[in-house]
C-alpha cells in the first residue's frame, strides 16, 4: 500500500474534523468495494467544520482503496493546498467541486464518478429513464450539465451551479455521476441510489426484450414518495457499511 507521509495524527485535529475525515476515507474505501473507482481519477470531496471554507480530497496519485483520513488533502475553495502534504491534487478533479461546495451550504460532501454504467447513461439521449423503482426515486432530484471538456475551465463553474440548482443528484452529459449531502452518507446514498438506477438501465436495455413500462402516474406518485424518509435511512444505511469496511480493513481509520 501507497502511504502518505504524516501530516498530523487523529489527536492533532479536531474531534469534527478527523469525523469528517474518516468518514470520507471510508466512502473512498466504499467506492473502490462497489468497483465504482477510475484508477486516481474521480473526487470525493467534504468541507472542514469551521469557518475557514476549507475541504478534504483525495491526494493524486494514491488509489481509492489506498485512502486513509490521514492522507486527505486539505485545500481551499481556488483547490489550493493549505497544510503541508508530500501528495499534490487534481485541478481538474476540485473544479466541479469548487463550484458545487461555494454555490451549495448544503453541500457539505460532493462525490463525482465515472462509472461504466454512468457514464454509459450519460451518453444515452434519454438521459435516466423511469424503468425501474430507482430511477423513479432518484428522478426528482436529478438535474442535467451538458459536457464542456475536461474540467480545467472555471468559467464553466457557475453554468454548472445554475443546472445543478437545488438538486441532489446530476448527470453530467457524456461524462459521469455528481451527488452531494447535508453529510458524507448523506451524498453516499445518494450516489449509490444513482448508480444503482444507471445500472439497472444499461443491463434492462441490453436485455432486448420489450419492455413493460409502469404508468404516468405511478411514475409521479413515486417521485413524490421519494421526497419523504431518504434522510432517515442515510445514517441508517451507512452504519452496516461502516460494519462491512470495519470487518475487511480499519486502516481507513489511520
Amino acid at each position: 500500500m501507497v502511504t502518505a507521509e504524516p501530516i498530523a495524527a487523529s489527536q492533532q485535529r479536531s474531534p469534527e474534523e478527523w469525523g469528517v475525515r474518516v468518514d470520507l476515507a471510508a466512502a473512498y474505501r466504499l467506492v473502490a468495494l462497489f468497483g465504482w473507482d477510475d484508477l486516481i481519477f474521480t473526487h470525493l470531496s467534504a468541507r472542514v467544520p469551521g469557518p475557514e471554507h476549507h475541504f478534504l480530497i483525495n491526494p493524486y496519485g494514491m488509489t481509492f482503496d489506498e485512502i486513509t483520513a490521514s492522507s486527505l488533502v486539505k485545500v481551499d475553495l481556488d483547490g489550493k493546498i493549505v497544510e503541508p502534504t508530500t501528495y499534490a491534487v487534481n485541478p481538474a478533479g476540485f473544479t466541479i467541486h469548487s463550484a458545487v461546495h461555494a454555490a451549495r451550504d448544503d453541500a457539505h460532501c460532493v462525490m463525482h464518478l465515472h462509472t461504466t454504467a454512468g457514464v454509459a447513461v450519460s451518453a444515452q439521449a434519454a438521459g435516466l429513464m423511469p424503468l425501474n423503482q430507482t430511477a423513479m426515486l432518484v428522478r426528482g432530484d436529478l438535474a442535467f450539465h451538458e459536457y464542456e471538456g475536461v474540467a480545467l475551465n472555471h468559467d464553466e463553474r457557475p453554468r454548472l451551479v445554475a443546472d445543478l440548482g437545488e438538486k441532489s443528484a446530476m448527470l453530467l452529459w457524456n461524462h459521469g455521476t455528481l451527488t452531494l449531502g447535508r453529510s458524507v452518507p448523506s451524498a453516499f446514498l445518494t450516489m449509490y441510489f444513482l448508480e444503482r438506477a444507471c445500472a439497472t438501465q444499461i443491463a434492462t436495455l441490453a436485455g432486448g426484450a420489450p419492455l413493460h413500462h409502469a404508468s404516468d402516474a405511478v411514475i409521479e406518485l413515486v417521485t413524490k414518495q421519494a421526497q419523504f424518509g431518504k434522510g432517515m435511512v442515510d445514517d441508517l444505511a451507512w452504519a452496516p457499511l461502516i460494519r462491512k469496511l470495519d470487518r475487511l480493513d480499519q486502516s481507513y481509520k489511520t
